[in-house]
C-alpha cells in the first residue's frame, strides 16, 4: 500500500517513522514548520527504542490518491484536516487513531462506512518540537470497524502495519474505545498543573482526584447502558476495580502506575496541545461523559469542573497552583 499519515504530531510522526523503517511507502502530512524541519534534519525519534533520525517524505497536504490514509490529528482537528485534504479522499481506505469516541462519527459524514476503519493506539509518544518526538512506551495498535463487522480489508491493513507495531484485530472497537477513554481520563490533571504525569501524580491528592473523576465517569456510562470491552493487555476489571475499591487504595495504584510509566517525562495528550498553544481534546475525553450525562438527565459535577478549568488554562495561558486545584475540588 501507498500510505499517507495526516498529522505530524507525536503519534503521527512516530507512526510515519516506524512504517518507513519497516520498508513501507509513506508520506507524512503536516504544517509548514513541521515539513521544513523534517526535510532539513529528518525525523528524530528517541526514547523506548533508542535514538535515531529517519528520513520521511513530508508534504503540507495530500497531493494524490493513497491506498491507506491514517488520520493522527486530534479529534478537534479532524474536520479541518479532512477539508484540507478532501480532493484526494474519495477512494481510499481511511483509518482513525484518535482518543475518545467521536472521530469515527466525524469522518462518517464524509467517508463511506465500508472504507472507514478505526483504531486504538496503546503506545505513547511526546511531541518535543517540529521533527522531534519521544517514544515513551510501547504497546499494541488495535484495529477494527466502527460501524460494520470486520472483513478482509481489516486484515489487509493489519498486515501493512504489523512490521512496525504489534497489531491486534478487534471485533468490538467501539466498546474498547470507551474503555480507552477512561485510560486517558487522568490526562486532564497534568493539563491543570502544567507538569509531567510523573510529577503531577507524585502528589497523592491528585491521584485521589483521578479516582474521583473516574468513579463519576464510570457511573454515568453504567447508567447510560454502555458496555466497556477489555483491551488486549488492559482488562476492563482494572478500571472497574479502581472505582470500587477504597479511595486511598485506588489512589496508591494510580500513583505507582503513572509515576513509573515512562523514563522520559510524559505530559499527556491534553497538556501537549496546551503547551503548543493549541486547543486540547478535553471536550472529547472528560467532556464526553458530561455530554452523556446530559443525555440521560444526570450530572457530572467533578468532570464539569475539570473541563471548565482546562478551558480556563487554554484561554488564560496560565496553569493552576496545586493548592488552587486542591481547594477547587476540596482535596485538602
Amino acid at each position: 500500500m501507498k500510505i499517507a499519515v495526516i498529522g505530524a504530531g507525536a503519534i503521527g510522526s512516530l507512526v510515519a517513522a516506524y512504517l518507513v523503517k519497516a520498508g513501507k511507502d509513506v508520506v507524512l502530512v503536516g504544517r509548514q514548520d513541521q515539513i521544513e524541519a523534517i526535510a532539513s534534519r529528518g525525523l528524530c525519534v528517541k526514547g523506548a527504542k533508542g535514538e535515531e533520525i529517519v528520513k520521511v517524505k513530508s508534504i503540507s497536504r495530500l497531493d494524490k490518491r493513497y491506498d491507506l490514509v491514517i488520520f493522527t490529528v486530534k479529534t478537534q482537528d479532524m474536520e479541518y484536516a479532512y477539508q484540507e485534504n478532501s480532493d484526494f479522499l474519495e477512494d481510499n481506505l481511511v483509518l482513525t487513531t484518535q482518543n475518545g469516541v467521536q472521530a469515527d462519527n466525524i469522518l462518517s459524514s464524509h467517508i463511506e462506512r465500508e472504507k472507514l476503519f478505526s483504531s486504538i493506539v496503546m503506545f505513547g509518544a511526546t511531541y518535543i518540537k517540529p521533527g522531534e518526538v519521544v517514544f515513551n512506551f510501547e504497546g499494541d495498535w488495535i484495529i477494527g470497524k466502527p460501524f460494520m463487522p470486520i472483513g478482509p480489508k481489516v486484515v489487509e491493513i493489519a498486515d501493512e502495519l504489523k512490521n512496525a507495531f504489534p497489531v491486534v484485530i478487534s471485533e468490538d472497537i467501539t466498546g474498547m474505545k470507551w474503555l480507552k477513554l477512561f485510560v486517558n481520563f487522568n490526562n486532564c490533571i497534568p493539563a491543570l498543573t502544567g507538569k509531567s504525569m510523573q510529577e503531577t501524580f507524585g502528589d497523592l491528592d491528585f491521584c485521589r482526584l483521578s479516582v474521583l473523576l473516574l468513579q463519576e465517569g464510570v457511573d454515568i456510562v453504567r447508567k447510560a447502558g454502555m458496555q466497556l470491552v477489555s483491551l488486549p493487555q488492559f482488562p476492563k476489571e482494572r478500571v472497574l476495580g479502581l472505582v470500587n475499591m477504597p479511595l486511598d487504595q485506588a489512589a496508591g495504584i494510580i500513583h505507582k502506575t503513572l509515576t513509573s510509566l515512562s523514563k522520559e517525562p510524559l505530559y499527556g495528550s491534553i497538556l501537549q496541545s496546551i503547551m503548543r498553544k493549541r486547543t486540547s481534546e478535553i471536550d472529547f475525553i472528560n467532556g464526553e461523559v458530561i455530554h452523556m450525562a446530559k443525555q440521560i438527565r444526570q450530572q457530572a459535577p467533578l468532570n464539569e469542573k475539570v473541563v471548565e478549568m482546562v478551558h480556563r488554562v487554554e484561554r488564560e495561558n496560565r496553569f493552576f497552583h496545586p493548592e488552587e486545584i486542591k481547594q477547587a475540588f476540596q482535596l485538602s
